[in-house]
């Protein structure tokens, strides 16, 4: 403990860092890296295979979208509404030249100092692959591993050009460059985890989804970290899961991880948990607004709160599609065919332009951009046109029928039947005491298990998505504690991480709407987000870095002997402690 207040925080990085591997899955994008990094990589957490089928789908998954229903549009507009009410912008079918009021006029241009973005199209991934004459053995091109590093010689040949004895297809594309294949050409394009979970449907059987993480994880070991097969085993794995993750996701996970990436071993952590510890807080509402789904929960102390979880099924990505509906009601979308959600190069240019041009301000919120239109495997038709009402669709979190989530609904759930207990909620069964065995002992399937000293205990609570808005599930959140004081410390130390937390005036509007959505009744009057130590995106991974390095004891890490030959399961006396526990020694080092 003494190392641990005298030593340098980047030295202790640098010293336990190195062989740790922090792990951070999302629906869109997956932050891998080393402990010892400043920053993850951040890549899309998507596939692309090859396929020889004519009648084929561009996306593996896009049978599960849906059709927009004349109730659904007619709320979207009452939602934009009521927002153009609170942003006093003209209302939806309003026709400005009518009104006689004048409005304030904000303008945002694509040289704003504050706009990082580029105006740059984005170009068509390079199918065709180059093999060296050096080539593998024949038989040796249908091993996974092979491919992956094929992948991996492919990736950045700028700097060296291979001898050519042939061009072909490459079998297996990741990342960006999965995005980015024309719709023409014969692959499928598969996103292993949606809505925060793992996509598995009749369209995506279980055994593909877990493929596709394996290939796409050990090809981000094999090219971005550069860890190759044979020196897996002299490295740990940190899984900073998110929250809508059920047991039976995180089990199989740790089985890729443990059984199929030979990692030594591994240790689960909550996002919202390690949120806290990246940004060097112990106490906080987290709030995680990703790209399509955003969680709620609050932390006391280090130890998150399980009953106070909110769900909410929809995030950037949404916000990203209603920029498309605006601009099309509003007639300045170009006339180019955009499909976001069956040509994923479409979305990745939304996003940008989100990303670049939306924020939350009164007003009157135009842009003059430049619009690409990609068909064909042509190069990228540029369209320069003004963009209207772009405050309105990041207020979409506020009012979720603005954004239609169920028209990209989350995979069906009934392959969630997990009689097998991974996380801390074993802890709040009430087991069958035997007379012959002493308090704080409870028995397991053939052993007693003491339970934990001092440890709250909470009551059960399936995972669910909520059908409200940010504001409102921040506020049933943090009043869910039910304590006085703890609600008052917990309103003012709101944090937002994920993408979407960098929007602009995102801040402020999450202050105003949480103030108003809180009862009369309730004594408290005071609401504030704190500013962030970290970059957003990516505080989580930073958290699960830090505590994967204080943790000294690893009693809940899992080594992979172990997992193989026995799993963990109720009675063996390993539990995800971390999930819900953390020692001592990483609080005291984090207050210090």
């Amino acid at each position: 403990m003494d190392y641990l207040k005298t030593v340098v925080p980047s030295q202790l990085l640098s010293e336990r860092g190195s062989n740790l591997v922090v792990i951070n899955p999302g629906s869109a994008n997956i932050r891998v890296g080393l402990a010892k990094q400043d920053s993850p990589f951040n890549i899309p957490h998507c596939i692309a295979r090859r396929t020889n089928q004519f009648s084929k789908l561009n996306v593996q998954d896009q049978l599960l979208n849906s059709q927009v229903t004349t109730a659904q549009h007619m709320e979207r507009e009452k939602a934009y509404d009521v927002i153009a009410s609170l942003l006093k912008i003209p209302f939806l079918d309003e026709e400005v030249a009518n009104n006689s009021v004048p409005r304030k006029m904000g303008r945002v241009d694509g040289y704003n100092p504050q706009n990082t973005r580029k105006d740059g199209a984005f170009t068509w991934t390079d199918i065709r692959l180059k093999d060296l004459k050096s080539s593998e053995a024949p038989g040796s091109s249908m091993d996974r591993s092979v491919i992956n590093e094929s992948m991996v010689q492919r990736e950045g040949t700028d700097s060296m050009e291979p001898t050519l004895t042939e061009r072909k297809f490459r079998e297996v594309i990741c990342g960006e460059e999965a995005l980015r294949i024309s719709p023409t050409e014969p692959y499928c394009l598969r996103r292993p985890i949606r809505r925060g979970h793992l996509n598995i449907s009749q369209h995506y059987p279980m055994h593909q989804v877990l493929e596709d993480l394996y290939a796409l994880w050990d090809w981000i070991l094999l090219g971005k970290l550069h860890i190759p097969h044979q020196e897996r085993s002299l490295y740990s794995a940190i899984l900073v899961v998110p929250e809508t993750f059920d047991n039976r996701e995180i089990r199989e996970i740790l089985s890729i991880l443990l059984r199929d990436l030979h990692f030594s071993s591994a240790v689960v952590h909550q996002e919202g948990l390690a949120a806290v510890f990246g940004n060097g807080l112990s106490t906080a509402c987290v709030v995680n607004i990703g790209a399509q789904a955003t969680s709620v929960i609050c932390i006391e102390d280090g130890v998150a709160l399980p009953n106070t979880e909110k769900t909410l099924p929809f995030g950037g990505e949404d916000i990203s599609r209603c920029l498309l509906w605006t601009q099309r009601h509003h007639q300045t979308w170009p006339q180019i065919r955009t499909d976001i959600l069956t040509k994923s190069i479409d979305l990745l240019m939304l996003n940008k332009l989100k990303e670049s041009y939306c924020e939350i301000k009164e007003g009157e919120l135009d842009a003059v951009a430049i619009v690409h239109s990609y068909e064909d495997a042509m190069p990228a038709g540029s369209h320069k046109t003004r963009l209207t009402a772009l405050n309105v669709p990041p207020m979409g979190l506020f009012y979720p029928t603005l954004l239609i989530p169920d028209l990209y609904p989350p995979p069906p759930r009934s392959w969630f039947h997990d009689y097998e207990d991974m996380l801390e909620e074993t802890w709040h069964i009430e087991f069958p005491r035997r007379s012959d065995m002493p308090d704080g002992v409870y028995p397991g399937i053939n052993v007693g298990l003491p339970l934990w000293d001092n440890y709250p205990y909470f009551s059960m609570k399936p995972k669910k998505e909520e059908k409200v808005g940010l504001a409102e599930a921040i506020t049933s959140s943090i009043l869910s504690t039910g304590r006085i004081d703890l609600q008052r410390k917990l309103f003012c130390s709101i944090q937002l991480i994920g993408g979407v937390a960098l929007t602009g005036g995102l801040i402020p509007a999450v202050e105003e709407r949480v103030l108003h959505a809180i009862p009369s009744n309730e004594a408290i009057d005071t609401v504030e987000v704190l500013q962030s130590r970290t970059n957003p995106t990516f505080v989580s991974w930073k958290g699960g870095a830090i505590l994967g390095v204080l943790d000294f004891g690893r009693d809940a890490w899992i080594h992979r002997e172990d997992w193989i030959r026995n799993g963990i399961h109720i009675g063996s006396g390993r539990k995800y402690k971390d999930s819900y526990f953390l020692q001592a020694q990483a609080m005291c080092y984090i207050n210090s």
